[in-house]
């Protein structure tokens, strides 16, 4: 072996590499080194993928800092192109959609346009986009799973799927849905395309027999209620 070169996995014997130690002994004999160099998988040309696992680790502290990173961000340490960027944030969202439906959110009942509000606002804070979300609830209002992202962008008709609106609903079989979005100009005042998809998605519902119960627009200083606006 030439010690004058970085180390690859392709050095380390067979038994000693992270994915034939995963198999034999569990993912917990791992070290945060080897199980980033796993998710990354390989690493480009003169830079191994245990090299920049360890300086990923360097410059955010640990995994968990690794993961919360922006796309941005991971594509500051040389190799890390987008395609590798975007499987470590694919683990922070497996992360976030399996740990973020806590028990307190199994219990949340909507009653008002607050409620939702409370929900969902930490999730579209400082959004630059528009994110359009569907909640889907129960008989008795009780929120049956974490929100979905349906679209991101310009709010707009070809963006929004009654389909993809109310699958999740279909599968949980809720008996209704929240759909909200937020706005980051800051003003809440909804469009008239806006309106359109509520009127649309309410006439959607009405022939699945799952009823549309808001629409609220979100930023991070207020929000609006359609249905308080009487515009459902």
């Amino acid at each position: 072996m030439d010690l004058s070169k970085p180390l690859t996995v392709r050095d380390i014997p067979t038994q000693g590499r992270p994915r034939e130690r995963l198999l034999k002994f569990g993912a917990e004999v791992l070290t945060s080194e080897e199980i980033l160099a796993l998710i990354l998988g390989r690493g480009v040309s003169g830079r191994p993928v245990l090299d920049m696992s360890r300086e990923l680790l360097h410059k955010f502290g640990d995994l968990k800092g690794v993961i919360n990173a922006s796309v941005d961000e991971l594509c500051e340490v040389r190799g890390m192109g987008v395609a590798k960027a975007a499987q470590i944030r694919a683990v922070y969202e497996i992360k976030r959609r399996v740990e973020g439906f806590s028990e307190k959110q199994k219990k949340t009942v909507v009653t008002r346009p607050e409620d939702i509000v409370r929900l969902l606002r930490s999730r579209l804070l400082g959004k630059e986009k528009e994110c359009f979300l569907v909640v889907p609830l129960n008989r008795r209002n009780v929120v049956l799973e974490n929100e979905e992202i349906i679209s991101m962008g310009t709010l707009d008709s070809s963006l929004v799927d009654a389909r993809e609106v109310f699958r999740k609903a279909i599968v949980k079989r809720a008996a209704s849905v929240i759909i909200a979005h937020n706005h980051p100009s800051g003003n809440t005042e909804p469009s008239a395309e806006d309106i359109e998809i509520t009127r649309r998605l309410v006439k959607a519902g009405n022939t699945l027999g799952i009823e549309v119960l808001d629409h609220v627009i979100i930023s991070d200083d207020g929000y609006t209620s359609l249905k308080s606006r009487r515009l459902l």
